[in-house]
């Protein structure tokens, strides 16, 4: 599946990249290399004839991605959401990669629900619209509930997208072998993990019922957070291929605009979406991994409307800790605790100096705090990070990659909306609320009473591993222990659970 064909792959990318025009507008964009533009000119400029010619009314970087499939489409959202990376217009140019792409007929998507739900469209839906959004893995319609009368969103994947997706994730990983193999310096990166953890990732989104067990854990879990809601799971009217969920009427929260025209405070919204998002990630361990403006309106009430729950991230409570202490750290500009953090959960090796390790934070960290954040150079402040991370053998965390893209994805939304918008002092009530509760004696008490808990679990299977204990030491060893502390350790866990369980009766 990863063999030679896909090398045929990845040249038509560089080619349709040339034969575009996207190349030089990409590198220009950015702002890379001299050196760098004129190899990849040289590269690409043999093969431009083999290039997809895309959609020549696109501009040159959307007609691009556009032509070369659903995965590249991906990676262009994202790109979306950062003009402090890739320049206003560029961003302008790939938004329109969220929720305008070219739809697929009308009929197609009635034939494919018909074939899921196994009913006739018009017996299901009283009303049902042309194609109202349509994205790199599927195309939403306006309809209305012909039982009820309830105005819903249908979502219908598109046809065979299975297989393009396919084809675009095994150019992927033979680029993450080639760039392995070839430049030695990348691997503490784990190209190949990444790659991996991006398609397992994205494959979730082409079947529509997990993404509907998504929506439904998520609204759940944020009913109570002010001005944020998420629309309603029809599950009756889901499947793999379908998924029906309440509309969301509102302003799209990439038009500033309209928003500005509807009344609504930019510059608040930008502070909430920001602080929703780690609230999520930090209380819950489960956010919305895909929250460009694509996929984000706002309510005639002002409220933020969430949809799109294809792809979703979950941490456990441990890296919610190491992630919050991170931040935190950074927030109060305390570096020295900050690596220690870093030392601690393994993310640096031990054998690296923690100070000096320190030290490198001080420099990124301490050039952004008291300075406006339309003066920030992100590219100029990724470039540094990613010396730091090399210069210190730090490799790519993979159970992070979704959360880290996440926060650059969000925080590019909220900048769109408020450019003046500083990041560290809107994060600084979640994050310290966070740490309050979650790090320090509170903590610990109430992770020891879970521990008893878990204990009190074992209770029934106590006696026996006492009987077994004891009638293993009353066996006399054909040769006495080098070191007795392992079997004494034994007697003291088993004493130590037993202490627990008295402890959890009496209370």
């Amino acid at each position: 599946m990863r063999g030679p064909h896909n090398i045929w792959r990845l040249i038509r990318t560089g080619a349709t990249l040339e034969r575009s025009g996207a190349m030089g507008v990409v590198l220009e964009a950015l702002e890379a290399p001299r050196e760098v533009r004129i190899l990849a000119r040289v590269l690409g400029w043999p093969f431009k004839p083999l290039g997809f010619r895309g959609d020549p009314a696109l501009p040159p970087a959307t007609r691009a991605l556009t032509a070369l499939g659903p995965a590249y489409i991906k990676f262009g959202q994202i790109l979306s959401t950062r003009p402090d990376l890739v320049g206003d217009e560029l961003a302008v140019q790939l938004r329109v990669l969220q929720d305008k792409l070219p739809p697929f007929p009308n009929d197609v998507a009635m034939k494919m629900i018909e074939e899921d739900l196994g009913l006739p469209v018009d017996q299901v839906f009283s009303e049902f619209s042309a194609p109202v959004a349509a994205a790199s893995i599927a195309q939403v319609h306006r309809a209305r509930i012909a039982d009820t009368g309830e105005e819903v969103a249908v979502k219908v994947l598109r046809p065979k997208i299975e297989k393009a997706f396919r084809t675009d994730i095994e150019a992927f990983h033979l680029a993450a072998t080639i760039i392995e193999r070839f430049i030695p310096f990348s691997r503490r990166l784990r190209p190949s993990d990444v790659v991996e953890h991006f398609e397992g990732i994205v494959s979730g989104e082409l079947d529509l019922r997990l993404e509907s067990s998504a929506a439904s854990e998520f609204a759940a879990n944020t009913r109570n957070d002010e001005g944020f809601r998420v629309p309603r799971a029809y599950w009756g009217l889901s499947s793999r291929r379908v998924m029906t969920l309440g509309w969301a009427e509102g302003v799209p929260l990439g038009d500033n605009d309209a928003i500005d025209a509807a009344g609504h405070d930019r510059q608040a919204l930008a502070k909430r979406v920001l602080q929703l998002f780690l609230h999520h990630a930090l209380r819950d361990g489960f956010f919305h991994a895909d929250m460009h403006q694509g996929n984000l309106k706002v309510g005639a009430d002002g409220a933020i409307i969430c949809y799109d729950f294809g792809i979703m991230g979950r941490i456990d409570e441990y890296t919610r800790r190491v992630y919050a202490e991170i931040l935190f750290g950074m927030i109060r500009q305390d570096y020295r605790r900050v690596a220690e953090v870093h030392f601690e959960a393994g993310y640096v090796p031990a054998e690296m100096d923690v100070d000096e390790f320190s030290r490198a934070l001080r420099a990124v960290g301490d050039p952004i705090f008291g300075m406006d954040a339309s003066h920030i150079s992100m590219g100029r402040l990724l470039s540094y990070l990613f010396e730091v991370t090399e210069r210190f053998g730090m490799q790519t965390r993979t159970e992070l990659i979704l959360l880290q893209r996440t926060m650059v994805v969000v925080e590019g939304v909220a900048r769109s909306l408020d450019p003046h918008m500083n990041i560290w002092e809107v994060a600084r009530p979640i994050v310290e609320a966070y740490i309050k509760e979650n790090v320090g004696p509170k903590a610990f008490l109430r992770d020891l009473t879970r521990t008893v808990q878990v204990l009190a679990r074992f209770g029934p299977k106590l006696p026996k591993l006492a009987e077994a204990a004891l009638v293993q030491q009353d066996m006399p060893p054909e040769a006495p222990p080098a070191n007795p502390w392992p079997q004494r350790l034994g007697w003291m866990g088993l004493g130590a659970g037993l202490a627990a369980l008295v402890a959890l009766a009496v209370s």
